[in-house]
């Protein structure tokens, strides 16, 4: 794995913005989702960061979903991919902390790192919803964006701290597993049939509870007992 770094520390403020639906309807929605650049060093909590806040606090934040990471790496890829040059520096995809280094297919759940002051856990995949749509001006891009399994992931916060541009993500401990950020989001949303999978990613001890449910539900309705679906994630 190449040297892991932080380049930005992102927030927003949510806010009321326009778009057009799928019916060609226009609609606003409120959305945290365009992050700027955050000055200085910014202090990193249990559920955010100083300066951050979510709109819609039943799929975003809290202890599980504290920070989103996405790699300046991805970046890369949807440039081509899209044919872009207009994204932003940092916080394009609504992203907390943009980073270098930590591939999706490389970071596994559970992975501990020191990053500033902070401590921080790996603990599910970022799941998008329409918003990230509306933010990249395409309409249902969180489609593709899913199935692209490149999704970053979020954080929980174990040491709360400041945090800043330039920071190194040390790794503490042994490496985590046993699967990487885009192995159990493809699990989850594209290899339904694979139970064997599924208990072991229930196994988890740093898999954030709405993935664990997830797992367990898809067990319990393969073995006849109808779960139910249960969302991890509407970013």
């Amino acid at each position: 794995m190449s040297q892991m770094k932080l380049l930005s520390v992102n927030v927003a403020q949510p806010r009321e913005v326009s778009y057009i639906d799928r019916r060609g309807r226009e609609k606003t929605t409120s959305t945290g989702i365009f992050k700027e650049p955050a000055p200085g060093r910014p202090m990193l909590r249990t559920l955010n960061l100083d300066g951050d806040a979510q709109a819609d606090l039943n799929g975003h934040g809290g202890i599980y979903k504290a920070v989103y990471v996405y790699t300046v790496e991805n970046y890369r890829y949807w440039a081509n991919e899209l044919g872009r040059t207009d994204f932003k520096a940092a916080g394009q995809f609504g992203e907390n902390f943009t980073v270098e280094g930590m591939a999706d297919d490389a970071i596994r759940i559970g992975d501990v790192f020191r990053v500033g002051d902070a401590l921080v856990e790996v603990t599910q995949p970022r799941v998008p919803c329409f918003k990230l749509g509306v933010r990249m001006g395409i309409e249902g891009f969180h489609k593709q964006f899913a199935e692209s399994c490149r999704v970053g992931f979020y954080l929980r916060v174990l040491e709360e701290g400041e945090v800043g541009a330039g920071d190194a993500l040390v790794g503490v401990g042994e490496p985590a597993g046993p699967m990487t950020v885009r192995e159990i989001m493809h699990l989850l949303y594209f290899d339904p049939d694979n139970l064997e999978d599924a208990k072991k990613a229930m196994d988890i001890e740093a898999l954030s509870p709405g993935w664990k449910q997830s797992f367990s539900d898809r067990i319990e309705k393969a073995l006849g007992g109808g779960g139910r679906e249960v969302p991890t994630d509407r970013s």
